[in-house]
């Protein structure tokens, strides 16, 4: 190693700001704190530097490796490009091929000069990227600080700095419950009147029309026997066994029965999940299974690629897309309802995007099946959606559901229904955050600043 090489000590982090700002402010102190200098233009001026010459000091000057944040939206920068030729120059004068080190964060279209070089991949885990950094930094012998490994303070308090200040304000907010207003008064457990085939009985309940939950050799429900008799054809007639009042079915189980009132809660929460599955399936929405349960997207039947839905009952109304194509994918938003009866009976709604492909340029084709591929999507096509973007596609999504309507009706059995309110419980902070500019739903809808720079409008809403 030449004598230049061994008086450099400082690892270089090359970025876009802001863009590149979250990723920096993770990875320096873990550098930090396995030893090594860190230069990132987060931290690394004081009042009265000039930034430019600072940095390009340090870089042709102290950097022993230079970390290249690379996705095209920050390989495109003047600074970002001007960081690389310096770097280029130095990995000729250096000697050293691996002076420049790609961190992939996104895929990114290759740039001359260092096309061939090989990348470390972040984009799938940060976590697993830093450690294979971590070993390439050791493998090449990369000097560390003399002094035991200390982590700069001033990493956590930037990012301190840039949060969101809090005022003593109550502020109204919408939350993602909906309510469950009304059910049937009694529940009925309905037994067959013959023998049965257990396998059968379940087959056949999986395709009727209206909830039951299987129990010992009958259902839970709320349809009477002779609703079921023309469908459960080889388990035969059924009868009411017991017939309960759903609050004492809720709050003290079925003693006689053995049956516990935590059982029977659970039995309920099936109901209200089976029922509001069959609905979203009545309502033609795409069904798609994720991991932590089902989810439920608008289709090509429900609303157009690039349509937007009129939402808002009061004052002004406003629009939102539901589906539309971003990143050469179409893109279409839904929503996993999660059962619950604490602290009262209500759904959960867990807002969720599945993507397809595209084809004739502007109609769905098949579903992506890759989960990997479908969570890097979600990373790259949504995060730039802010609060009042996920607030209007959640508006427009339940204006689907019940159009015009104040409750979804949730069919139990012919002619009875659990009524949900279609409107979201409307909580109250008793503090607020100051914001240095709030976009209205529709101005979201269109604001250049939420959609990642590769994306144009006719893109993305």
């Amino acid at each position: 190693m030449n004598q230049t090489r061994s008086l450099r000590d400082t690892v270089f982090i090359s970025k876009a700001t802001p863009g590149d700002d979250d990723f920096a402010l993770w990875l320096a102190p873990r550098l930090e704190a396995a030893g090594y200098k860190v230069f990132a233009d987060i931290l690394s001026f004081d009042a009265g530097d000039r930034w430019r010459l600072k940095l390009t000091s340090t870089l042709q000057n102290s950097a022993t490796k230079m970390l290249l944040c690379c996705r095209d939206s920050s390989l495109v920068r003047h600074g970002v490009d001007e960081e690389i030729s310096i770097a280029q120059d130095l990995s000729r004068e250096l000697d050293d091929p691996n002076f420049i080190l790609p961190l992939r964060l996104e895929r990114f279209k290759k740039l001359f000069g260092i096309g061939g070089l090989q990348y470390i991949d972040f984009e799938k885990s940060w976590a697993d990227g830093l450690s294979e950094l971590l070993k390439s930094l050791d493998r090449q012998n990369t000097p560390k600080a003399n002094s035991p490994a200390q982590i700069n303070p001033e990493w956590e308090n930037y990012q301190k700095r840039q949060q969101v200040t809090l005022e003593q304000i109550p502020e109204p907010l919408t939350s993602n419950w909906l309510k469950l207003l009304s059910a049937p008064d009694t529940i009925k457990y309905l037994t067959p009147k013959g023998s049965v085939i257990h396998s059968v009985m379940a087959r056949e309940a999986k395709s009727f029309e209206f909830p039951l939950v299987q129990h010992n050799r009958g259902f839970f429900g709320f349809c009477d026997p002779s609703q079921m008799e023309s469908h459960f054809k080889g388990t035969g007639p059924f009868l009411i066994e017991r017939e309960l009042s759903l609050d004492s079915f809720l709050n003290e189980g079925v003693q006689e029965m053995g049956l516990a009132d935590r059982a029977a809660k659970n039995i309920f929460v099936q109901i209200m999940r089976m029922s509001w599955e069959a609905f979203c399936r009545q309502r033609g929405l795409i069904k798609y299974e994720f991991s932590a349960g089902a989810s439920y997207h608008v289709s090509d039947s429900v609303a157009r690629i690039g349509q937007r839905i009129p939402w808002g009952r009061q004052g002004s109304r406003r629009s939102s897309m539901l589906r539309n194509i971003a990143k050469k994918k179409v893109w279409e938003f839904g929503m996993s309802a999660i059962p619950s009866l604490f602290p009262f009976p209500h759904f959960r709604l867990k807002s969720r995007v599945l993507f397809s492909d595209v084809i004739d340029d502007d109609k769905r084709g098949a579903t992506i099946s890759d989960p990997k591929a479908q969570h890097r999507l979600r990373r790259s096509v949504c995060s730039p959606w802010r609060n009042p973007a996920w607030h209007g596609r959640l508006m427009a999504y339940l204006e689907v559901l019940a159009p015009e309507t104040a409750n979804i009706n949730l069919p139990v059995a012919p002619g009875s229904h659990l009524a949900v309110e279609a409107t979201p419980l409307a909580v109250t902070s008793p503090v607020s955050t100051r914001q240095a500019a709030i976009s209205d739903g529709d101005a979201e809808e269109a604001d250049a600043s939420t959609l990642p720079p590769y994306f144009s409008d006719e893109e993305e809403d």
